[in-house]
Formats: C-alpha cells, sequence, structure tokens
C-alpha cells in the first residue's frame, strides 16, 4: 500500500479521535526501574537506594504473576522486585515502550543508556518448565534468554539512542507452551564518553563485569551508572546471560618459551594489528566506581583469567588496575597482559601494566579477544615483566561483545500512520515497538517488505 494514500486515508477519518496512549516521559539524566508485574500504585525505595516503579503505564498487555521467592541470598536485587513477573502467552512478541525526555541543547546529540532486563521463573506456573525465548530492542535481536528454575538471571546491553527518543523492550516467542515473561527492567544513562571507543551506531552486550578482591556485590550507589559487579568468588544464586568464566593463579606456570614474544611486545607494528570497529579511547572515561580503586586481586605468581564464549563473537574487555598502598623505593609492579599464551596486538595502550596509585586507576582495552574453535576457550594472562619485583594485580574486568549495527526501524511515515489507525480502535492499542522488525516478529495485522534496516508496510 502507497505510503502517501494510507496516510491521506487515515488522516482523513480517524485525525479527530482522542490519543488513547500516553507514554510516561523520563528526564534527560534517565534512573528508570520498573517492577514489571507489581501492583504497587506508589514508588517504593529498595535497600540499594533504588527507585522501584510499577509497570503499568509502559505495557498494556501481559499477565501479571506473584513469585514464591526462595532466593533469599541475593545481593543485587530486593527481594520484592523478583517477587511478582509479567508473562506474555498471546502474540508473537509482546514490548514494553518507555519514552526518554531529550532536553540537551545540542540536537545531534547522541543520548547513550544501559539497559538491564532481569528474569526470576520460580516456578511461578507450577510446570517446572524455565521458558527459552528472545529479547529484542528498537526493531533489533538481543539476546535469547534461557530461565532457570531457582536463579535470577539478567542480561544488559548499552546502546545509543540515534534514531529518536524513544526505548521499546520486546519479548518474543521461539518455542511451543515456553511463555515469556520478566521480572524486571531497568535504565540507566550513561555518560557520553563513557565507551566512546564503540561507534554510536553500535549497541555494546554484556558478557560479564568482575570485582576481583570485593567480597559482595557492587552497584549503585557505589557506581553511578548502577553497573554491577560481582565478586570473583561468590554463592549468590544469580547469573548474568552468558557462558561459563573463571579466574585462576597459577604459581606454578613460568615465562618459558614466552620471554622471546614479550621482548617484542613494545615493536609490534601497529600496521599488524587487526581492525575491530572500535578505536583507542583516553584512561578512566568509563568512570569505574571508587571502590574498585580500593580492592584487588594479587598472586605470588602468574595470573590468569579463563573462560568459554562463542568462537564466532569476539569479546572486548576493559581491565582496571591500581595500587591499593605506595610502593617503596626497592618495589616494582610491571607485568604484560597476554592473549591464549601469546602476544595480542589489540591492546590498546600497547606495552607493560604499571598500576598506578594516589587514588588513580588504569584502563586498559583489550579488543577481540576469540575462544579456540574446538573447545570454545580463551584465557588472558597477566604476566611479570623481568624487572618486576612484585607479582601482577587486578582490581575490575569488564567484558562486552559487540552486536550488528542498529536498524534504521520501520518508515517512520508509515509508523506514524500506523499510529493514527490505533487511535481509533480499542483493539489495535496495546501493540508497541517496531511494526516490522527484527523479522519474523512483525506485528500479526501488518505485512511488510524485505528491507532489514528500514522496512515499508505493505499490507494491513
Amino acid at each position: 500500500m502507497n505510503s502517501l494514500l494510507l496516510n491521506l486515508l487515515l488522516l482523513s477519518l480517524f485525525s479527530h479521535f482522542s490519543c488513547f496512549l500516553v507514554l510516561v516521559p523520563v528526564e534527560a539524566e534517565v534512573f528508570l526501574s520498573i517492577d514489571c508485574g507489581s501492583s504497587s500504585l506508589k514508588p517504593y525505595t529498595d535497600d540499594n537506594s533504588i527507585v522501584w516503579v510499577g509497570d503499568d503505564p509502559y505495557i498494556r498487555s501481559g499477565e501479571t504473576h506473584k513469585v514464591m521467592i526462595d532466593a533469599p541470598d541475593v545481593e543485587a536485587w530486593d527481594s520484592r522486585v523478583m517477587s511478582s513477573l509479567r508473562a506474555f502467552p498471546t502474540r508473537k512478541k509482546n514490548c514494553y515502550s518507555i519514552d526518554i525526555d531529550k532536553k540537551a541543547q545540542d540536537s545531534t546529540t547522541v543520548e547513550r543508556v544501559l539497559v538491564r532486563a532481569s528474569f526470576y521463573y520460580g516456578n511461578y506456573d507450577n510446570k517446572l518448565n524455565p521458558p527459552t525465548f528472545n529479547l529484542q530492542f528498537n526493531g533489533n535481536s538481543w539476546s535469547q534468554i534461557i530461565t532457570d528454575q531457582d536463579d535470577i538471571i539478567y542480561t544488559e546491553m548499552i546502546y545509543s539512542l540515534n534514531n529518536g527518543n524513544n526505548i521499546n523492550i520486546c519479548l518474543a516467542q521461539t518455542e511451543p507452551d515456553n511463555i515469556p515473561f520478566i521480572s524486571a527492567l531497568e535504565v540507566r544513562s550513561v555518560d557520553r564518553s563513557s565507551y566512546h571507543y564503540v561507534d554510536s551506531t553500535y549497541p555494546l552486550f554484556f558478557f560479564e563485569r568482575i570485582a576481583f578482591g570485593a567480597n559482595t556485590t557492587i552497584r549503585y550507589p557505589e557506581d553511578t551508572y548502577d553497573r554491577i559487579w560481582g565478586p570473583v568468588d561468590t554463592n549468590s544464586r544469580v547469573r548474568s546471560n552468558s557462558l561459563y568464566r573463571n579466574v585462576n593463579i597459577d604459581d606454578a606456570k613460568t615465562l618459558e618459551g614466552l620471554s622471546s614474544e614479550l621482548t617484542q611486545l613494545i615493536e609490534v607494528k601497529k600496521s599488524n594489528t587487526s581492525s575491530p570497529p572500535v578505536y583507542m579511547s583516553p584512561k578512566n572515561f568509563d568512570n569505574p566506581p571508587k571502590v574498585l580503586r580500593e580492592t584487588h586481586l594479587s598472586s605470588f605468581g602468574n595470573m590468569a583469567h579463563t573462560g568459554v564464549s562463542d568462537p564466532k563473537v569476539p569479546v572486548h574487555y576493559n581491565a582496571f588496575f591500581a595500587e591499593v598502598h605506595r610502593l617503596n623505593a626497592t618495589q616494582k609492579r610491571s607485568f604484560y597482559i597476554l592473549v591464549n599464551n601469546k602476544l595480542h596486538t589489540s591492546i590498546r595502550p600497547k606495552g607493560a601494566v604499571i598500576p598506578p596509585h594516589r587514588g588513580d586507576i588504569d584502563e586498559v582495552h583489550i579488543f577481540n579477544v576469540t575462544s579456540s574453535a574446538t573447545n570454545s576457550s580463551y584465557s588472558i594472562d597477566f604476566v611479570p615483566t623481568n624487572d618486576s619485583t612484585l607479582p601482577p594485580l587486578i582490581n575490575a574486568l569488564e567484558g562486552y561483545t559487540i552486536g550488528d549495527k542498529l536498524v534504521q526501524g520501520t518508515n517512520s511515515d508509515d509508523v506514524n500512520s500506523l499510529s493514527l489507525l490505533q487511535k481509533s480502535f480499542v483493539q489495535l492499542r496495546d501493540w508497541n515497538g517496531d511494526p516490522c522488525l527484527p523479522s519474523p516478529y512483525t506485528w500479526d495485522w501488518v505485512a511488510c517488505n524485505a528491507d532489514a534496516d528500514s522496512p515499508r508496510i505493505t499490507a494491513l
């Protein structure tokens, strides 16, 4: 159907109807925490000083359920938040819609946000069948969610609002009898200078975040962005929606076989480096919380961080280093970073790491960490230089993968025309999210062409 004709038809027929949906605006500095499925009419504050609101203003579909909490030792989430959920037994996808009220003077400024979705099944339906489903945002694919009987599962992303000021988070059913649900949805503004080594047209998907030396979970208010930093060893029944990682100390490992490579480390030429969709950033732009500068993990020998990931998807790390105590004149801490026991050319800045003191913290970017295709494992090694008198240390490590380029979304003229139609028919008013994307999760009552970036509506 021609977009212009559709516009004229709908304008002439339905422009006199009143608007059916009021998107709740959020201030430019966004800190929104939605307790999904909550029946509370008033906001409430949890033990982390986070204010939670109910989800009724942001979605019109789905069913609310109460959950019996059986995870009493969870620090990062309030038990009240996890005691309710919203499930979606109908439709291919159901979407939350959040309107960001951008008040910046410079209209070209890009707002970057962190979005976190959390899921606690808790056998709310008495079926003992934790579902698997897909998560989407603004017409883009986000993640496959594999829930658990007892654990809280969460996933995060950071992306830029390049096209408008509306955030749509959608849950899509992918398997019969696997009903999507969600327990909490959080949106946080992130400083524009943070994570700017990734082009604003690409999203960052959370892989892991570790606070070495910490014995409890760190999040807001210690971290102003409310990122969740987990301790190395934890019995908490909370898991990020990613693969297994581990940290180990290997005192027996020697430098034999690596010394010649280490000697050449600083001489590796830029022309030999790979070209990830990132660029070098100055130190400290990612604003780690102050508490990370006060605790670290060290060893008597070498130190390694190992894990498992998809061999086809590189992981990009931000590593943070700081001395907790002042070193005397006879002490020196200096070490190299190796990936899979080899020199890694995509590390910025290059050379040995010498952690600073006096409250400073160094940030090192480790790009394109890939796993072996045979066992899907990788390792990041911290190896002392020959003149170092002290072993390596690390304060924190943050890993992300970079997603596909953000889509433009369904043609804006067609979307506006559909909005006019929705205002006029109560049966259509609770449809949110992108009408056509991602394919094949179109709205049930529209047909779209095959454009994967900015499709057009072809039929109703």
